[in-house]
């Protein structure tokens, strides 16, 4: 089974970074799609940003051109690095991952992790 590492969340400025980190255990990892989904107060859960094993990524309206998500397979993670953070950022991002592909979830889910964006 696989299990999923979340780190790089906490308190921004508006404008301002976050790296997030999903390190995945196991010996699947580069034929699993990997993605990023968010929660906030309210509201449903929502895709932000999803990468493929070869490497295609698919990326929410609201994220694109802010946010870029990557893989490193030596090293068995995935990032998201956030850009000019907005205030409706704010939610509890989630990683995800299985053997699937880009359009499909996976069954694998970290802890997650709490992303604060205020001044």
């Amino acid at each position: 089974q696989v299990q999923l590492v979340e780190s790089g969340g906490g308190l921004v400025q508006p404008g301002g970074s976050l790296r997030l980190s999903c390190a995945a255990s196991g010996s699947i990892f580069a034929i699993m799609t990997m993605g990023w989904y968010r929660q906030a107060p309210g509201k449903q859960r929502e895709l932000v940003a999803a990468v493929a094993s070869g490497g295609s990524t698919n990326y929410a309206d609201s994220v694109k051109g802010r946010f870029t998500i990557w893989r490193n397979s030596a090293k068995n993670t995935v990032y998201l690095q956030m850009n000019s953070l907005k205030p409706e950022d704010t939610a509890v991002y989630y990683c995800n991952a299985g053997p699937g592909t880009l359009g499909t979830l996976g069954p694998y889910w970290g802890q997650g992790t709490q992303v604060t964006v205020s001044s």
